[in-house]
């Protein structure tokens, strides 16, 4: 399904994160934070459904801000949608607000990928950017020209999960003095010719651009921190929904889900797309949505409460 506004984007697990918020259908006056609103697919979906009395959404994205100030300008006339651009993280540092439903929708969007531009597809010739808050310091390009070797090893290893980028981070060593990189392409290009890819199969450059968009953006250690804030702005009773797209954000977010004991992990197994969804949208096959509670878990019934009543009736 695409979202309003004739972005082309199409949301990720949408009727999932609908649902997600069931157990707060029946309530009203809800407060609402979508820290990733993107052009808003999701929020649009969930307003229908629940009793938002105020939500605020928060994204990096320049384009994604003046998007959702002409797309939703009556909820913001109406003082029922605040804008705030920044990182999720950033809000949470000065919220002080009461939130009954969370959304994070985690990686970089539709629109990003698809702009040439914005620097974060190998796919398409671009500037080597990979800034998802376009006012932020520094770029994919100063990283790639001025770090030292040993720290490009770290990102590529950490963030990428690359067992062994010795060789293309000594060639980038090596021809960054002679010409600085500047383009996606150039540095792909680099990265298949090290690697000696042959145009099938998986593509080297995948993990090494990731590697360096979750650097440049900080992505896993605003994650890290995030999340307990929120957790601790939940009102009791309020859901938490976070959709993320690789192993390393899922450990962030599996792990503080579960650490905590002022709530607990609604859905025991992860939920990811249906086949039917993956097929119409190929992005979406590697999402996973997991779902934070916040208060006591209930308690399960007895199956067999009845049955042992019975056995232990005394005999007349």
């Amino acid at each position: 399904m695409s979202t309003s506004n004739g972005s082309g984007h199409i949301p990720v697990l949408l009727n999932e994160v609908v649902d997600s918020y069931a157990s707060l259908k029946e309530k009203s006056d809800l407060v609402y934070f979508d820290g990733t609103f993107g052009r808003g697919g999701h929020f649009q979906a969930i307003q229908k459904n629940y009793s938002i009395k105020k939500a605020y959404i928060a994204d990096q994205d320049l384009d994604a801000i003046a998007a959702a100030k002409n797309n939703w300008q009556d909820l913001i006339s109406k003082n029922k949608m605040d804008i705030f651009h920044g990182s999720f993280l950033d809000f949470a540092r000065q919220n002080n607000n009461k939130l009954d439903m969370i959304l994070l929708d985690l990686g970089v969007s539709s629109p990003q990928l698809d702009q040439a531009q914005r620097g974060f597809s190998f796919n398409k010739d671009g500037p080597l950017d990979m800034r998802m808050n376009q006012k932020a310091e520094k770029s994919a390009a100063d990283l790639i020209n001025n770090l030292h070797p040993d720290e490009l090893m770290h990102i590529f290893k950490t963030y990428g999960e690359v067992p062994n980028p010795y060789h293309v981070v000594k060639a980038i060593n090596q021809d960054r003095v002679l010409k600085p990189y500047t383009t996606t392409m150039q540095l792909a290009g680099l990265i298949e010719r090290v690697d000696g890819w042959q145009k099938k199969g998986f593509n080297p450059a995948t993990q090494y651009f990731m590697a360096l968009r979750l650097a440049v953006n900080q992505e896993l250690e605003i994650l890290q921190e995030a999340i307990p804030l929120f957790i601790d702005q939940l009102q009791d009773g309020g859901l938490f929904s976070v959709i993320t797209f690789h192993s390393l954000e899922d450990r962030i977010v599996k792990n503080l889900f579960k650490d905590t004991d002022v709530g607990f992990l609604k859905n025991k197994k992860v939920i990811v797309p249906s086949e039917e969804e993956c097929r119409i949208n190929v992005r979406a096959r590697s999402a996973k949505l997991r779902i934070f509670q916040k208060g006591k878990m209930p308690e399960k019934p007895d199956k067999f409460a009845a049955r042992r009543a019975l056995r232990d009736k005394p005999q007349t």
